[in-house]
């Protein structure tokens, strides 16, 4: 969905799809605080939905998570 202000919303879904990745790692996302649902909306559908802006930042906390985890196993 998208704003008059050019605000593109997504479903967890739709973020999926356009990242390539599943639904279920995007679903991790919200569990582990990446995304937090008291800043999402809901759609017409009462699906909660995620500016672009707020996928692409639990985008970058999950890469950045994943890779201090890697590094910890690693040391």
């Amino acid at each position: 969905m998208r704003e008059a202000n050019g605000t593109l919303w997504f479903t967890i879904s739709e973020a999926a799809t356009w990242l390539g990745l599943t639904r279920q790692a995007v679903y991790q996302w919200e569990r582990r605080g990446h995304l937090n649902r008291g800043d999402a909306r809901k759609d017409e559908r009462g699906r909660l939905i995620y500016t672009q802006a707020q996928i692409a930042r639990a985008e970058r906390a999950a890469r950045h998570n994943g890779i201090a985890s890697r590094r910890a196993a690693a040391a």
